[in-house]
């Protein structure tokens, strides 16, 4: 009797923890080239410059039953902005910038997922860049998820976040009109 009482409390508890939100992985799609971080900055306060990284890699946990459970990991390879003006790209990558050189990698790593609406939440996080760690916080947009035409099964997300170039140790001057850069994330992940 006590066996059977066991095996059914144990069960119970399996039943119980499989109906509890179960964030499912996925990898994002880089190879696809389906995943973008961009980024916006003023240039002198008379137009916009835009660039992107694209070196990237990362990963991210879903479940749309319970969003706050979601994890996001992202690694970048630093010395692969692109402004599609070579010479400003090697000025970026320069010490009065990015110190590629230095900080070859800008990394975030989520620490928590706040519901904000149907279908968006504030990811908040460390973001390691130039060699300094802040908490940023992303105010994403879910976009969809499904099947996939090769079997796979996916989901996507936006994002944005403005930072402060001093709180990275950017000291360069660009003026007050280019003190921030907004990052802009456009992110397709496919499940594992």
């Amino acid at each position: 009797m006590l066996k059977k009482t066991l095996a059914a409390l144990a069960l119970g508890s399996a039943l119980l923890g499989a109906g509890h939100a179960m964030a499912a992985d996925y990898a994002i799609d880089k190879q696809g080239q389906h995943a973008f971080v961009n980024f916006k900055i003023s240039h002198l306060g008379y137009s916009w410059l835009y660039g992107t990284f694209k070196d990237f890699d990362g990963s991210f946990s879903f479940d749309d039953k319970n969003p706050e459970a979601s994890k996001v990991n992202v690694t970048l390879s630093t010395a692969s902005v692109d402004t599609n003006h070579a010479e400003r790209d090697k000025h970026i990558r320069s010490a009065d910038f990015l110190s590629v050189d230095r900080h070859p990698t800008a990394t975030f790593a989520s620490t928590a997922v706040k519901s904000t609406g149907a279908g968006t939440a504030d990811i908040s996080g460390n973001l390691t860049l130039n060699g300094v760690t802040k908490p940023v916080v992303i105010a994403a947009t879910f976009i969809g998820q499904g099947d996939d035409p090769w079997g796979g099964y996916r989901a996507g997300f936006t994002g944005s976040a403005m930072l402060k170039l001093k709180d990275f140790a950017i000291e360069k001057d660009l003026g007050p009109a280019s003190a921030e850069v907004e990052l802009i994330i456009s992110v397709e992940g496919v499940r594992q």
